[in-house]
């Protein structure tokens, strides 16, 4: 029985087992071809981003500065330093309550923008682009020019003196500094957020509306129990985004602040303390790395919860 030539079935199985094969040479060619193809794309990914995590997860754990190189390895100090320093531990409050006040502003109004504009209305694609163009110009010359309109004899406290009234000095009142910069960011960013959203709401059948209006709903019905939960995938990706962003804001404290976070550190944020540390005056890139890390971390651990939550939600 072992010596029976092969029947056709079992010669067409044999061939379909070796062409799936991983082993197979027409497949071993195929894999390296696209190996080859993607090789550039993953040296470049390998040398400028792989590369330098690698680097900065080595320097977190040592003494370097880039004046006087390497010092020693201090192991998890630089770590437990940071749970230690008033400055850090001032700069993550300020960065967490940048996120809760620009993340839920800007999607917010990125949405009901985005439900207007997607209405029949004459000109929308001109309130569009209008809205948008923040969005698309360099967060360098927003910054400029806010800081100038902000500024103790700048436009929106010489409009505020004609009015009556006795303006402060918006970026050296310790109070106002951070959220008029949060002003600035929502103001800048809202037009992305927003035409994310218009991108979503084209996708929404039309016939759930007519069927939610053949039931009775009324415009805010549908707006909450069709348009809302239709946009939840667009929700997450937008709020995502927002959190990642506002966590690693730096352009515009830079910029507005002169690079110190004032006044009395009221501006000073994670990544503008992190740079700082690294290229800033205090000479400690062991301890910047230390800080990037720490604020991966959080920023893994948010999304990783935001995804469960709305994982839950949409079941």
């Amino acid at each position: 029985m072992e010596g029976r030539p092969a029947t056709g079935a079992r010669l067409r199985a044999q061939r379909a087992y070796a062409a799936a094969s991983p082993w197979n040479a027409d497949r071993l060619q195929e894999t390296a071809t696209g190996y080859l193809f993607v090789l550039p794309v993953l040296a470049v990914y390998a040398v400028f981003t792989v590369g330098p995590a690698v680097w900065a997860a080595i320097l977190s754990f040592q003494d370097y500065n880039l004046i006087g190189g390497f010092r020693g390895w201090v192991g998890a100090g630089n770590y437990v330093r940071m749970l230690r320093d008033p400055v850090f531990v001032k700069a993550l409050l300020n960065t967490v309550y940048y996120v809760l006040g620009v993340v839920p502003t800007q999607t917010f109004i990125a949405l009901v923008m985005a439900v207007v504009l997607n209405m029949e209305l004459r000109g929308r694609s001109v309130f569009r682009t209008l809205y948008y163009l923040p969005s698309v110009t360099s967060s360098v010359v927003i910054s400029l020019l806010f800081l100038q309109i902000l500024s103790e004899q700048g436009l929106l406290n010489a409009a505020l003196r004609a009015l009556g009234f006795h303006p402060p000095n918006w970026l050296q009142n310790t109070a106002l500094a951070l959220p008029s910069i949060m002003a600035v960011n929502v103001w800048t960013t809202v037009g992305t957020m927003m035409i994310l959203y218009l991108a979503a709401l084209q996708n929404i059948p039309t016939e759930l509306y007519e069927a939610a209006e053949i039931d009775g709903a009324s415009p805010w019905q549908q707006l909450w129990h069709v348009t809302v939960p239709q946009l939840r995938n667009a929700t997450f990706f937008v709020v995502t985004n927002g959190i990642i962003g506002c966590f690693q804001v730096f352009d515009q404290m830079f910029i507005m602040t002169d690079g110190n976070g004032g006044p009395l550190n009221s501006t000073m944020t994670l990544m503008l303390y992190i740079y700082k540390n690294a290229f800033g005056g205090y000479n400690a890139m062991g301890y910047a790395a230390a800080i990037s890390f720490a604020l991966f971390a959080m920023i893994l651990v948010i999304v990783i919860v935001q995804r469960r939550l709305f994982r839950e939600e949409a079941a």
